[in-house]
């Protein structure tokens, strides 16, 4: 039976929050749409203190902003970038074209064709978070996208130039500095200046993410991915200090971003509470992890693995950091989760970062029906048939001449009677039914 030692925010209180979001980004969205640059300037102004007269970087200052990083820097970000690219490479290698003849005369196929372009949000107003370039565009370009646009809010009032190296390093074709919905909106819907995307891909906070759902439909999303989410799963095997360090790790991301201990072990579970609040006495960055950790944070003590499982498919977490005797038990039985970090030598900051898997992942529960960014989301799965004899047109033709009957779609009937009376040679009546 689960024990839940500590609780997160209350989810009424979560409902209201996520109303008032969505109120907000509505009225942006429409203000964009109607004034196009005009109103990005101006929310660029208000929420980024960012004004000119165009915000997509030039050559120059691109090269400026990769004048600014070291040598060790450059090769740092390249080596991240080569995982990244590695792994999706492997993933698209997965991904193949079919043809396949299921009836003799009747070939079936489908074709994985690239998205024309792709807008990839980079978040960065808090911290210049440079690896969301490399999830974004090298994957879309991976996938073959030709055209692929990025945008990144300024940090400390100018572009971060590690955020724009990245992302000239990762082949984006585009780069503009301006963020939050108006980043988004400017990509998806277009503007004067900005051509519109046909998908927007990559993390960013709750505007970010209502956003994207409002705009969804207009045009692909990746997947809804908001705030930053982590559940620890840990018995005895590991300490409190492993703990937390994961659980704040994560936390510092944001205010709003859930971390949740669960563990058989009740000692462990207190040890690492304890671990927390000595951790966030010398965390830099303990204001904001305290908050979320507060407001946010859980503890939830059961008695078994499978319970463990049962609980964490329930909050389908983003990151889920396994540290067990047997982590492998949850590779084979849980469901919901964006990506699994199996053992104590790995941790969600690797896969956040450098080890090559994708760091876009789903939140709020969107686990339990999608995986995260890859290469696939780049790829339209696009289906063709040809029909190759007249015995088969005609023998395709008498089935779907009768299902239509059974719908009551006569003219959808006469698409297949009239090749039953060609290539068939029978006679069947206008409107009527091959027998």
């Amino acid at each position: 039976m689960e024990h839940w030692i500590k609780r997160g925010q209350d989810e009424t209180e979560v409902v209201a929050a996520d109303k008032k979001v969505r109120d907000i980004v509505e009225g942006i969205l429409a203000d964009i749409a109607e004034r196009g640059d005009a109103a990005v300037r101006d929310l660029s102004i208000r929420f980024d203190k960012w004004e000119r007269d165009d915000y997509r970087l030039s050559d120059a200052e691109i090269e400026g902003c990769l004048s600014q990083l070291s040598k060790r820097d450059i090769e740092d970000i390249e080596f991240a970038q080569t995982q990244v690219r590695n792994f999706a490479q492997k993933q698209r290698e997965s991904i193949l074209d079919i043809e396949v003849e299921t009836l003799p005369g009747v070939v079936l196929g489908h074709k994985n064709i690239p998205l024309g372009s792709a807008g990839c949000y980079v978040p960065g107003g808090k911290y210049p978070l440079l690896a969301s370039a490399h999830m974004s565009v090298i994957t879309a370009k991976v996938a073959g996208v030709p055209r692929v646009i990025t945008a990144a809010p300024p940090f400390h009032g100018k572009p971060a130039p590690a955020i724009v190296a990245a992302q000239h390093l990762a082949g984006a074709d585009e780069i503009y500095c301006f963020g939050g919905v108006q980043a988004v909106a400017a990509m998806a819907l277009g503007t004067q200046s900005i051509a519109p995307v046909d998908i927007l891909v990559g993390p960013g906070n709750a505007y970010v993410a209502e956003a994207k759902r409002q705009l969804f439909g207009r045009v692909g999303i990746d997947l809804f991915a908001g705030p930053t989410e982590t559940l620890v799963i840990a018995d005895e095997s590991v300490d409190g200090e492993l703990c937390a360090t994961d659980l704040l790790g994560q936390a510092e991301h944001g205010p709003d971003s859930p971390a949740i201990l669960l563990t058989t072990s009740e000692a462990l579970a207190r040890d690492t509470m304890r671990e927390i609040e000595r951790l966030l006495e010398i965390l830099p960055t303990a204001a904001i992890a305290r908050q979320a950790w507060e407001t946010h944070g859980a503890v939830c003590v059961v008695e078994s693995d499978e319970e463990m499982v049962r609980v964490a498919d329930r909050i389908a977490s983003e990151h889920v950091q396994v540290m067990t005797r047997d982590p492998d038990y949850f590779l084979a039985n849980m469901r919901n989760y964006g990506a699994l970090f199996l053992g104590p030598r790995t941790n969600v900051a690797y896969g956040d970062k450098a080890i090559g898997t994708n760091h876009t992942l789903p939140t709020k529960k969107a686990a339990r029906y999608t995986g995260g960014l890859w290469v696939g989301k780049f790829l339209k799965n696009c289906t063709y048939q040809r029909v190759t004899t007249d015995e088969a047109s005609a023998l395709v033709g008498s089935y779907c001449s009768r299902l239509c009957a059974l719908e009551g779609f006569v003219g959808h009937g006469e698409q297949a009677n009239i090749r039953v009376r060609r290539y068939g040679g029978r006679n069947v009546p206008y409107g009527g039914v091959a027998e």
